[in-house]
């Protein structure tokens, strides 16, 4: 190996964890550990390089989560919730640096990853990029400076195949906007609209999901009055931004303490 700091994906074969293999394989600063995808995948057994660059790079894709981990420095993991759960588990035993990109954790999940997370690093964010992470600091700022006249909507938008609504992302952009009020998004998230829902509470977060086609991910924060109207938006048009992100946070945990971490602290916006 021509570097030291070890790392390790999930989801070989997905949307994040190819793009993130192939960008670990190019880095000068840090090596591909192991890959891995679930029990069953076609991938299992072969050479990611091949499967993925065209060339063998010695790199198997396995299903077993304890030998991807031993002896890894970090972990990058896009799955589902239930997978994290277990990889995060794993990484508490191995003082493996974990890497959360993964969203769709319920408020039980949400614990006991807080929990894991006084034994190791862990680095969660839904969403990686720069830009989503100025914008989450923006919108806490002004939510901060309005009053409650100001209605909080977000809307956001995926590619047909997201699962999850909202997004991780609106969901981390309304904690933020509930943060500058000095209150929970579990105190100020506004009911969910079907059909008829009747005018909304005053001070109350909303939400809107879209999907279609292939977007990345589109976010927008509006500030409405009776009066005036303020409104941000961010627009991602690669993946590449998250993967950049991924591998941030993954560098950044080097010799960090135990804790529960976000992009804003890898990327010094806290």
């Amino acid at each position: 190996m021509k570097n030291h700091f070890k790392v390790s994906v999930l989801g070989a074969s997905g949307r994040m964890g190819s793009q993130i293999i192939k960008k670990v394989i190019e880095s000068n600063t840090m090596d591909l550990h192991h890959v891995v995808e679930h029990k069953g995948h076609n991938w299992i057994g072969q050479d990611c390089g091949k499967k993925l660059l065209g060339k063998n790079n010695n790199v198997i894709v396995t299903d077993d989560l304890n030998l991807a981990l031993s002896s890894a420095d970090a972990v990058i993991d896009f799955s589902t919730p239930s997978t994290s759960l277990e990889c995060l588990k794993i990484c508490t035993q191995t003082n493996t640096a974990h890497v959360i990109g993964t969203t769709g954790f319920d408020s039980k999940q949400e614990g006991k990853i807080s929990g894991y997370a006084e034994k190791i690093v862990v680095i969660k964010a839904g969403n990686m990029s720069l830009g989503i992470n100025i914008l989450t600091s923006l919108v806490e700022k002004i939510s901060s400076s309005l009053d409650l006249d100001f209605d909080i909507e977000i809307l956001e938008m995926h590619h047909r195949n997201k699962v999850d609504a909202p997004s991780g992302t609106a969901l981390m952009l309304g904690e933020a906007a509930a943060k500058g009020k000095g209150k929970s998004l579990t105190e100020l998230r506004g009911t969910v609209r079907e059909d008829t829902f009747g005018s909304r509470d005053e001070g109350t977060i909303g939400f809107a999901s879209l999907r279609g086609g292939g977007v990345v991910g589109e976010h927008e924060v509006s500030f409405t009055s009776d009066s005036e109207r303020i409104s941000i938006k961010h627009e991602a048009f690669s993946r590449g931004i998250f993967v950049n992100g991924a591998i941030k946070a993954a560098l950044w945990s080097k010799e960090k303490k135990p804790g529960l971490y976000d992009m804003l602290n890898v990327l010094n916006l806290s």
